[in-house]
């Protein structure tokens, strides 16, 4: 049995896809929240990428252990080769490749989309996640100073971009 699997998101994913994202918002600066969102987020999610690529990680036990997707950048139609990323992983899953492989699969699918650009927003006391996005070929295009603030703490917020 494969160590995890990578499937469409659907409404069973809801509380495992939230609850990896709510570790985010509380213990890190990867996720913007300063409080943990709702289980309603997911429909959130799910209607931001509509019709973009969105994935499930699935443990061997066939739980939810990360999610990925795509969304539109800009909803003007000068914007519709560009899309935005996000992906969380459970923090146990980090550096085993599984990164990639979501990666993979949300460009495999933005291709078919018709995306030629991918943008990664990140917050800069995120050094991991833009290492992660430099060893994939992204490159840093762009930084807001100190725009961003969570618990008081202020925050560079990074643009990566990487052409597919």
């Amino acid at each position: 049995m494969p160590e995890y699997t990578l499937s469409p998101v659907g409404e069973s994913d809801r509380t495992g896809i939230v609850d990896i994202f709510n570790h985010y918002v509380e213990h890190t600066f990867a996720a913007y929240p300063e409080e943990k969102v709702p289980y309603a987020f997911f429909d959130m999610i799910l209607g931001i990428a509509r019709t973009y690529p969105v994935v499930t990680v699935r443990d061997a036990a066939g739980e939810v252990a990360g999610f990925g997707m795509l969304r539109p950048h800009n909803p003007m139609p000068a914007f519709a080769r560009t899309a935005e990323i996000t992906c969380f992983l459970r923090p146990d899953l980090s550096g085993r490749g599984i990164g990639s492989e979501v990666l993979g699969y949300l460009e495999t699918g933005g291709k078919k989309r018709g995306i030629a650009c991918i943008l990664a927003s990140i917050s800069s006391r995120n050094e991991g996640s833009i290492r992660f996005h430099r060893r994939h070929g992204f490159v840093e295009c762009g930084r807001f100073r100190n725009v961003g603030s969570k618990h008081g703490v202020l925050f560079d917020v990074v643009w990566m971009q990487k052409f597919l």
